[in-house]
């Protein structure tokens, strides 16, 4: 008779000193929390915590952060259903890489491994195994440059969230990992699982792998001068009505020209921009959480008719409105 044991998913977590704690947290978190929704039929997932050496873990984050209790990749179970790469420092991954054993221990795994993935920097570790080779892959939008430098080989992704070659699987940067996971817990247990999850984690959403970060532009650049801060949370928080370049330059007490300029100096894009992604956030808030109908959502996000939702929704998101709702909205 099959033990519990047996039957789970063993889903082993590499790190090493001056891996990024995140990366390793929260694709955890993911699989940890799938096991609270997964169907009865679908195996549980076992998480380790694995390292070249074993032990504790020292973070690259400020103030000294540490992960413990890491399994030595010699002492890991020789049944492992997903190997996870996770980030870290520059000199943490060259380590790796250089002063130990990890590569030559993936490559003999790795076709004995159902899925070999990767969040942000981690690619690196996966490209000098040559599992990249020949492949599209991603990486923390900061080192794509490097990446294509040192591997030529590789088809880089700059502007994916994550990248899926089976059996190879590459992510963004930092919380872009959890979007992959998230991915992988849905292939492994059906979209209800994972959209579970993600309202568990509070995530606003999953987003899709080969797509540009759907939240694009909505954070406020705390560089920017108080007036536009405080106008750009206005239009967050409300962006229906008449947020016209002229309409927002009079509210902030500029010329419609120095405005223009100024906004996209401080935050990187245009107010138009902006307005567009703030819209949007606002419908997919409301695809997600209510029942209305699409021409309501578009009047109350600011779009003022379907069609314009429509063409928002197609050329940011590369997916409609009611594709979305079936995917994101409540059941």
């Amino acid at each position: 008779m099959r033990t519990q044991r047996e039957i789970t998913r063993r889903i082993a977590f590499i790190g090493y000193d001056g891996v990024q704690a995140l990366d390793v947290v929260g694709p955890m978190e993911v699989f940890a929390a799938a096991n609270m929704y997964r169907p009865q039929h679908v195996p549980p997932y076992e998480l380790i915590l694995a390292s070249p050496k074993g032990g504790s873990l020292s973070c690259s984050s400020a103030g000294g952060i540490r992960l413990g209790d890491a399994v030595a990749l010699e002492a890991l179970p020789g049944e492992i259903d997903t190997l996870i790469i996770a980030g870290g420092s520059e000199d943490g991954i060259r380590k790796a890489i250089f002063e130990t054993n990890l590569i030559n221990w993936l490559t003999s795994r790795a076709s004995r491994t159902r899925r070999l993935a990767s969040v942000c920097t981690g690619a690196f570790v996966l490209a000098a195994g040559g599992f990249l080779d020949g492949k599209r892959a991603t990486t923390h939008w900061n080192s794509v440059d490097l990446l294509r430098e040192l591997r030529p080989e590789i088809e880089v992704e700059p502007d994916a969230i994550f990248v899926a070659e089976p059996p190879v699987y590459t992510s963004a940067g930092i919380t872009a990992g959890i979007d992959l996971c998230l991915a992988l817990v849905e292939d492994d247990c059906g979209a209800q699982t994972a959209l579970s999850v993600s309202r568990q984690l509070v995530l606003f959403m999953r987003r899709a792998g080969g797509q540009a970060q759907f939240n694009h532009g909505l954070a406020t650049p705390l560089v920017a001068e108080p007036r536009l801060r405080s106008l750009m949370n206005e239009i967050l928080a409300d962006p229906t009505g008449d947020l016209s370049g002229p309409a927002l330059a009079s509210r902030i007490g500029m010329s419609e020209r120095t405005f223009s300029r100024s906004f996209r100096r401080e935050t990187g894009t245009t107010p138009a921009q902006f307005v567009e992604d703030a819209r949007i956030n606002r419908a997919k808030m409301l695809l997600e959480t209510s029942d209305w109908p699409l021409a309501r959502i578009a009047e109350r996000s600011g779009f003022g008719s379907f069609h314009s939702l429509h063409r928002a929704f197609q050329k940011r998101l590369g997916v409609t409105p009611g594709f979305y709702r079936d995917r994101f909205g409540l059941n």
